[in-house]
């Protein structure tokens, strides 16, 4: 997330915004209910894609706006949440007034920013005493048909650095285990919306799905189920705007 040219992954998830909606999951409430301030703060989320997150927030009465370099997962918020503001932005260049929010929240997406830029934007759109939290929600591959299917799709490892430099600190970290349930279709979803799947050949991708379809009809914990559940581990970070 950038003003300047991103790789290619970055701004890759316009191309798959209708699979990113049906299969990424949502957050576990204990996250929020951790990461985000007490009262009724006015939230930013950052890195918004289709409102996974957003609508959470919203859900809890919140007064959220979301930003996010691409128009097409807007596009994708707009549909499920239109009484939401969105900019079209990135966390180096927040479109919004300086001190104008109580909480920033980026979710699955801290991993693309430039934090020596982004930090001194998020100090200007931050009240005094406001959150940053960062939010990322891991499979948990301990369970086998899990672990099986991150050697099918690749599943590198992203850099989760949730340092936050000064004027954001001290860091405070916790983890949520929770499952999700969905159905194969949402699982290839799921797949088909990461972004070295996004960038590959239609061949390789195709190939790729091809296993996770196979994976789905013939692991003893998947076959001939409708439904099942994807462990994960969420990993948050949370830190404060220092005065």
């Amino acid at each position: 997330m950038s003003s300047e040219p991103q790789p290619s992954g970055a701004l890759s998830f316009g191309a798959a915004a209708s699979q990113y909606e049906r299969g990424r999951p949502p957050y576990p409430s204990q996250a929020l209910d951790w990461l985000l301030p007490a009262g009724r703060p006015k939230v930013l989320d950052l890195g918004a894609g289709t409102g996974k997150l957003t609508r959470q927030i919203a859900a809890r009465g919140l007064d959220v706006t979301a930003v996010d370099p691409s128009a097409e997962m807007l596009d994708q918020l707009r549909a499920v949440l239109p009484g939401v503001p969105t900019h079209v932005g990135t966390a180096e260049a927040i479109p919004l007034p300086d001190h104008s929010l109580d909480a920033a929240v980026c979710a699955q997406a801290w991993h693309w920013v430039d934090p020596h830029r982004a930090i001194p934007e998020l100090a200007r759109v931050l009240s005094p005493g406001a959150t940053l939290a960062l939010i990322w929600n891991l499979r948990d591959e301990r369970t086998d048909w899990v672990r099986r299917l991150g050697e099918i799709i690749g599943s590198p490892e992203m850099e989760r650095d949730a340092r936050m430099n000064p004027p954001f600190g001290p860091v405070e970290r916790r983890d949520f285990p929770w499952t999700h349930r969905l159905t194969a279709d949402q699982l290839l979803d799921m797949v088909a919306s990461r972004s070295y799947i996004i960038l590959l050949s239609d061949t390789d991708r195709a190939a790729v799905l091809d296993e996770v379809r196979t994976l789905t009809r013939t692991h003893p914990d998947l076959a001939g189920r409708p439904e099942f559940e994807l462990p994960y581990i969420t990993e948050c970070a949370r830190a404060s705007l220092q005065s």
